[in-house]
Parts: structure tokens; C-alpha cells; sequence
């Protein structure tokens, strides 16, 4: 048995998070755990995500929900979330699930086999496997940013982007305290904080399918490329120590 903590980043989730949990909960009954909790990040909704969770909460000891002080970005929700949890293993997962929650055994698989304390999924180590694709202007656009983020960061990973990521509780209590980006550069500052530690991370073909209405917007695309050069500041102020 293990010790498991869901953590799940939503802003304005009401319509999708009720299929979302549902399947959680589903999925995670048919195992025994250690210590199971599944805890949504309600980042400063501005529609009924947080009474939805709560409600859910009151009828399923597992789910909990954490608060954001307002709209601070899904790197904070992320940060703030992992830093709640209380299971040995960390998974970062989609409200909308594009991401089935079932190739989490994936993940655990991995990180036993390969003694990593760190698995990512990735859509682009076998491309079979997305079902439905983002827009082809997006496609591209990340496959360029995957480029540029190895050039400024030295990471291998062909897809850090891919919101499937599994952490053990001794990497995520040394990474998401020296996390410094809100915005969705987060997860590459986490894969370089987590190389600046010497601590190993894995990359997990997973099934992934493009779900209508994402909050990436182009600014927040444009930001992504900003964040790259934020993270080698960061290094060189020392902040990942």
C-alpha cells in the first residue's frame, strides 16, 4: 500500500470538476491506500468551485480543499497544493483529466523501476498515444518552447509541459519551497530546481487527449519563453539552493 495525495489546480472548475472527481474517486476505490486524500487548489474561482468542492468534501473523507488568497496563477496553486499534501507521493493532475487518471500506475511503475523520485508524463514520447490533439498552432508553438527550454535549461525532457507529474515527498519538500513562477513556467523551474538537487525525474509516455477550453492564453504562451530567462536569474541570485 502507499500514501497518495491528489493535488488538483482549479480556476472557475464547476462544470468540469464534477465528472473529474467523480472518476477520481471511482478509480481510487478500487485499491487500498496507505493515506489517500485528493485536494483541490480553488485558485480565486469566481464561480461555484469552492462550494462544489466543499460539498464533495462533506459526502467523501478524501477530498479537501485549499484556498488561494485570489487569482495567483497555477504555479502558486501547484506550489501551494503539494505544499498541503500529506502522502509520501504527490501527483499533479488536470481538472479536466486530459491526462487519464488511470496512468498514474504508469508513473508509480516508473519510479520504482528506474529508483527515480520524480515521474513527468509526457505526450511527446509517443505521439500514438494522444487521441485528440491540441490545435496545430499550439502543437507547434510547444513543440518550439520544448526546444528553447533545453537550449536555456540543460533538461532532456521532451514534454515538461504536460500538466501528469508525480512527486515523493523528499523531492517535493525540496523543490516547491525554492519554486518562485505563478505562471505556467512553473513546471520547467521545477524540473531545473529538482536538477539543481541532483534528484532523479523520469519521463512517462501517458495517453492524453486535448480537452476544450483551456486556460493558456497567448500571453501566458509569450510568458512561458520570459520565464525561461527568470530561471537562470534565479539560479545565479542563488534561489535555488
Amino acid at each position: 500500500m502507499i500514501s497518495l495525495s491528489i493535488v488538483i489546480p482549479a480556476y472557475n472548475e464547476e462544470k468540469r470538476l464534477p465528472a473529474s472527481l467523480d472518476r477520481i474517486l471511482e478509480f481510487t476505490s478500487q485499491r487500498q491506500w496507505k493515506l489517500l486524500e485528493v485536494v483541490v487548489v480553488d485558485d480565486g474561482s469566481r464561480d461555484g468551485t469552492a462550494s462544489l468542492v466543499e460539498r464533495y468534501a462533506s459526502r467523501h473523507a478524501t477530498v479537501r480543499l485549499a484556498k488561494n488568497p485570489g487569482n495567483r496563477g497555477k504555479g502558486y496553486a501547484v506550489r501551494h497544493g503539494m505544499q498541503k499534501a500529506q502522502g509520501e507521493w504527490r501527483l499533479i493532475t488536470d481538472s479536466d483529466l486530459s491526462a487519464p487518471i488511470e496512468e498514474l500506475d504508469k508513473l508509480l511503475v516508473a519510479v520504482e523501476k528506474e529508483k527515480a523520485l520524480i515521474a513527468i508524463g509526457s505526450r511527446a514520447m509517443d505521439r500514438s498515444l494522444v487521441s485528440v490533439h491540441q490545435p496545430l498552432g499550439r502543437e507547434l508553438s510547444g513543440r518550439f518552447f520544448n526546444l528553447v527550454m533545453r537550449v536555456f535549461t540543460g533538461l532532456p525532457f521532451l514534454d515538461t509541459q504536460c500538466g501528469f507529474k508525480l512527486f515523493h515527498r523528499k523531492a517535493a519538500e525540496i523543490i516547491f519551497p525554492r519554486q518562485q513562477l505563478d505562471g505556467f513556467g512553473f513546471d520547467v523551474e521545477d524540473l531545473f530546481i529538482a536538477k539543481c538537487h541532483g534528484l532523479k525525474a523520469v519521463e512517462v509516455p501517458v495517453r492524453w487527449a486535448n480537452v476544450e477550453g483551456t486556460r493558456v492564453g497567448l500571453m501566458s504562451g509569450i510568458k512561458a519563453f520570459s520565464d525561461l530567462l527568470l530561471i537562470r536569474w534565479n539560479q545565479l541570485r542563488g534561489l535555488y539552493r
